[in-house]
This record gives structure tokens, sequence and C-alpha cells, in this order.
């Protein structure tokens, strides 16, 4: 089995960060307004008391950007995982519904599903996994009857206390970048490149503050009484309204 170099994959992570942060702009360039207020609670926001325009909208800004960056970084470690596991096993990217990554070790097929954190799903989410695995593995056989395959669940930060799930063994954090590459410490290893390439950090402060500014423009122009309090009313019609024509009332 060819031994992880470290090198290798601080090259590949400086190499393909950029992408990560290019998709944060483009994400920040189509938000909308309106949109993002459409997609959050507000009964929460007057809940927490904000009282200020500029307040609301760094809140709501803020959570929206949290959510896809989530889901943005998770697409990106999934192509890192792929990358590190194809440099030790041979792993590839796979081809079936609903599994991220296929290799091959010990005389065993590894069937992997890549999530960000251990918290991911919800029962339906986990049932819909499980029936994934479970189609893949016929799907493999159908050409190898005598293909003996393990299903895992990786998740790319977390810990958990038992991996073996039963049907499937779930493994986080160190455990899982351990499984995938042979390397104990190569979930230490990625922390420090991930922070080059700061000038696109830059780029996103400065498209995110002019947002911010223009939001807040916009806000105060549609959603605040002349006196300049917030129009609680209007937001939440906007947000919760009975749809006529796909617009609300």
């Amino acid at each position: 089995m060819p031994q992880l170099m470290v090198n290798d994959v601080i090259e590949y992570v400086e190499n393909n960060i950029a992408i990560f942060h290019e998709r944060r702009i483009g994400r920040l360039d189509k938000l909308k307004l309106s949109e993002a207020l459409k997609k959050k609670n507000p009964y929460l926001f007057k809940a927490k008391d904000i009282l200020s325009a500029q307040e609301f909208v760094k809140t709501l800004v803020d959570t929206h950007i949290s959510s896809s960056e989530e889901g943005v970084f998770g697409d990106w470690l999934e192509g890192l995982a792929v990358f590190i596991n194809s440099k030790v096993y041979g792993g590839w990217k796979s081809g079936i519904t609903g599994l991220d990554l296929e290799f091959d070790k010990d005389g065993t097929r590894n069937i992997v599903t890549i999530k960000s954190g251990p918290n991911w799903g919800n029962a339906s989410q986990i049932k819909k996994m499980l029936s994934d695995f479970n189609t893949a593995k016929k799907t493999l056989r159908t050409s190898d009857s005598n293909l003996h395959v393990i299903c895992i669940n990786g998740c790319c930060y977390g810990q958990i206390r038992n991996p073996d799930k039963g049907s499937y063994f779930k493994y986080c954090g160190q455990q899982f970048r351990e499984y995938i590459s042979g390397d104990e410490s190569v979930y230490i290893d990625i922390i420090e490149p991930l922070g080059y390439n700061a000038k696109k950090n830059e780029d996103f402060t400065v498209k995110y503050n002019a947002m911010l500014n223009k939001f807040t423009k916009d806000f105060i122009e549609e959603f605040c009484f002349a006196s300049g309090d917030i129009d609680w009313n209007k937001i939440v019609e906007l947000n919760s309204g009975k749809m006529h024509k796909g617009r609300p009332r």
C-alpha cells in the first residue's frame, strides 16, 4: 500500500481551496433580499427583539451564509477525501446514486457516502442512505456475486463513540480520515493549508460588506415605517402570507 505523502495533500488543498472561495462569492452574488426574507423565520427574529435594520439584515445574511457555506464546503471536503484515498488505495468518485467514493481494501469493496459532520440527517434521510447502500450492493454484485462489500458513512469532522451501526459503519473526524488514508495524522495536516489564498477571503469580505450596506438601504425603504421602526406585518406577509398564483396575496 502506498504511503500518503503529506506534501501531495498540502498541494491539493492550496491548489483547490480557491474553488471553495469562488463558490462562496458566487452564492453571495446571487442572494436577493426578498428571497432571503422568505426562507428565514420572521417570528424568531421578532422574538429576539431585533430593532434596527442593520442588525436585522446582518443576522439574516449571516444565517443564510452559514447554512450555504456548510453545503459548499462539504462538497469541497468530499473532493479532498476522494483525492486522498486515490493516492493510497486507488479509490475513485463513485458513479452509483447516493455514493461518493469507492475503493478496494484488503479484498473488500468499500462504498462510502460522505457528509460534513456526524449530525447530518434525520430518520428519513438515514433510511434513504441505507436504501442507497442496499441498491449499490445489489448493483455491484450483479457483475461479481462473490464481491464482499462494506458500507461506510464517513463524516469529515466530529466524533462518534460506536462506529458499528450493524448494516454499515459510521466513521467521523480522525477515524474517517485514517480509514481512507492509512494515516492517523492527516486530519491535522490539512488544517494549515486551508488558510491559503487569503486574497479570496478579502474579496469575499468586500462583497459581503457591500451587500450588507445595499440590503440595509433596501430593507429600510421596503420594510420600515417613516419613523424608522420595522414593519413586522409586512415582513410576515411576504414570508408567510397565502400564495396567489405563486405570490403572496
